[in-house]
């Protein structure tokens, strides 16, 4: 894995509020095909960290210190669409209207792929994450461990070059967070990406972390590599 394929420097932001008030300053870099764990608490920054990497939400700083890169690309004046990060949230947010294999290949029919095809490359997804035969249900229809491995289908298919996993695995009971977090890893080796996984559960950043990174009051204060 080389080093410093994704790079963020002093990313700052100040919540204050007359109950809260929390400071975040963010260094990391990640490897190409790393997936790095940000462990903490709730409240900690770890969510924030996130939306500020994805273009989801602003800085409080850009000067000169600033960095934000991606594979050498700096991503600073990129929008969120075309920063070639993908996100997956702790609830699937699948379209409603839409059948399974058109909740996956959403991203590629943005991107001006036909839906004959987008749904073919859907199916193949769908067996991947062992799901064949589902094109055709509604998301109504699904299990919350479904769901959850649509939406990762969905992320992944667009092929990423980062990947940001925002609690994707906490609204799950413990055998489907075992199964679930085998699926990132298996795709991950399969696809490539690298991967900021965001998590306040100790046992399962292992299951997924190359090195685990713990964040306390908006600060790194520690680095694990495993």
């Amino acid at each position: 894995m080389s080093e410093d394929f994704f790079v963020a420097k002093n990313l700052k932001k100040h919540w204050h509020s007359e109950n809260y008030d929390l400071e975040i300053k963010f260094s990391l870099t990640v490897k190409k095909g790393e997936m790095v764990v940000l462990l903490g608490p709730s409240g900690c920054g770890k969510s924030t960290v996130l939306k500020m990497i994805a273009g989801l939400l602003p800085f409080d700083n850009t000067d000169k210190d600033t960095v934000l890169e991606l594979e050498g690309q700096d991503l600073l004046p990129v929008p969120a669409g075309k920063r070639q990060i993908g996100m997956v949230f702790q609830s699937p947010s699948l379209f409603p209207h839409l059948r399974t294999d058109d909740n996956i290949a959403y991203g590629l029919r943005c991107r001006g792929m036909g839906k004959k095809e987008s749904r073919e490359k859907a199916s193949v997804f769908l067996e991947r994450f062992g799901l064949a035969g589902f094109e055709k249900r509604r998301p109504e229809s699904l299990s919350g461990g479904e769901a959850q491995r649509v939406s990762l289908a969905r992320t992944l298919i667009i092929q990423p070059k980062l990947v940001l996993f925002d609690e994707p695995l906490s609204a799950l009971d413990a055998p489907l967070r075992k199964r679930l977090a085998e699926d990132i890893c298996t795709m991950q080796d399969s696809l490539g990406f690298a991967g900021i996984f965001v998590t306040h559960d100790r046992e399962e950043a292992r299951l997924v972390a190359d090195r685990i990174v713990t964040m306390e009051k908006g600060h790194v204060i520690e680095e694990i590599s495993l």
